[in-house]
């Protein structure tokens, strides 16, 4: 950051070598450079660091995917191909979370082959598994489980959403699991356990009265679609929850590091802000915030002012236009950074012991592996 910014520097590269370090997750705003950001840190660690590192996009967009030269991303990791680690000995690896899939595996996972022929044909698991509020971030959190669990990554990087949809990164796995494993679906599930007979031919007033409040707002199919799934998911039931809180987890230990990434920005800023303050509240280990696109003139100790002045000065003795223009492109710069400086400190006067990196704008959009290179630099400068 430009001398007078009083957070301290951020070591990326402390970070990215220490070997206690198994899983980076990058959190922000959406088109604030995040799923770049964690392509640069996961190219680093392999290339530079020696690590086998795999980099888990859960945005759709595929500029993770062309980055790396590859043609698509799916929910397996595929190698890039065309780094430079014959001497780091590193690995670099890349996926995109495919939650239908992962539902899937879980489904596999835990249940025989006949009754997960029977969730798969059922209709409720259809659409949640594609479509219902929070099985992205819970399959997320799967996956992430999966991966840590293999033991075989020395480092996973993590690209998620945008943040106000990352705090559903945290909290939705909770959310899905207190409703697969809740009251309400236990219920739905008595019948099943009652030796097969229909949910509205049980003989208990109670139940009855419960079933036809349900089916007067749920629908008679769909509460037949319901119950039927919780029957076929009986065998998986306790295992959402205890996988959640295992991999939750692991999202506070020590060998978790969260980076936000923002743009100086008064929106991207105030969403780091907010995230990070839930990061504290949720005792997840915050190791900075990554200040993407940043502006610094190239001669700081010449002024905005001074720089205009002397333009002024140039334009009245005539014959020095070209001279007059880039004093004036200078003052511009020199007033851009001044206030992405004042953006910045929204953060840095709330968290003054948050470490920050700071990377310039590029002259253009990052494309290819050069590219990250050149942003995993910036990100390790420690100024």
């Amino acid at each position: 950051m430009p001398p007078d910014h009083a957070a301290p520097p951020l070591d990326v590269d402390r970070i990215l070598a220490d070997p206690g370090v198994r899983t980076v997750v990058c959190c922000g705003a959406g088109g604030v450079g995040k799923t770049t950001t964690a392509a640069a840190l996961a190219l680093r660690a392999a290339e530079r660091h020696g690590r086998r590192t795999v980099v888990l996009t859960i945005d759709p967009a595929r500029r993770l995917a062309q980055s790396l030269g590859l043609t698509e991303l799916d929910n397996t990791p595929r190698q890039v191909k065309g780094i430079d680690a014959v001497g780091s000995g590193g690995e670099l690896h890349a996926m995109m979370l495919d939650m239908k899939r992962t539902f899937d595996e879980v489904v596999l996972t835990h249940t025989d082959a006949q009754k997960a022929a029977d969730i798969f044909a059922n209709p409720f698991y259809q659409a949640m598994s594609s479509t219902f509020a929070g099985t992205q971030e819970y399959m997320a959190m799967e996956k992430l489980g999966q991966l840590h669990a293999g033991g075989e990554w020395d480092l996973i990087v993590v690209d998620t959403p945008p943040s106000r949809s990352a705090l559903d990164f945290l909290d939705a796995p909770a959310r899905l699991s207190r409703f697969l494993d809740g009251r309400m679906l236990r219920l739905l599930l008595a019948p099943a356990r009652a030796g097969g007979r229909s949910m509205f031919s049980l003989v208990t007033a109670s139940f009855g009265m419960f079933s036809r409040a349900v089916q007067k707002v749920l629908g008679a199919q769909l509460l037949s679609d319901l119950s039927g799934f919780v029957a076929a998911l009986d065998s998986t039931f306790g295992g959402f929850r205890q996988r959640a809180e295992q991999t939750y987890r692991i999202l506070q230990a020590d060998e978790t590091a969260f980076l936000l990434v923002a743009a100086p920005e008064p929106d991207a800023v105030r969403e780091a802000a907010y995230f990070a303050g839930r990061l504290g509240e949720e005792r997840m280990p915050l190791a900075g915030l990554v200040l993407n696109r940043v502006h610094r003139p190239v001669a700081p100790q010449l002024s905005a002012e001074h720089a205009l002045a002397a333009a002024g000065r140039l334009d009245a003795d005539g014959g020095h236009g070209a001279t007059a223009e880039a004093l004036r492109v200078h003052a511009a710069v020199a007033q851009q950074a001044a206030r992405e400086r004042q953006v910045a400190q929204l953060f840095t006067e709330a968290f003054p012991q948050v470490p920050v990196a700071a990377v310039r704008a590029q002259p253009a959009d990052v494309h290819d592996v050069d590219g990250l290179r050149t942003i995993g630099q910036a990100m390790s400068q420690v100024d």
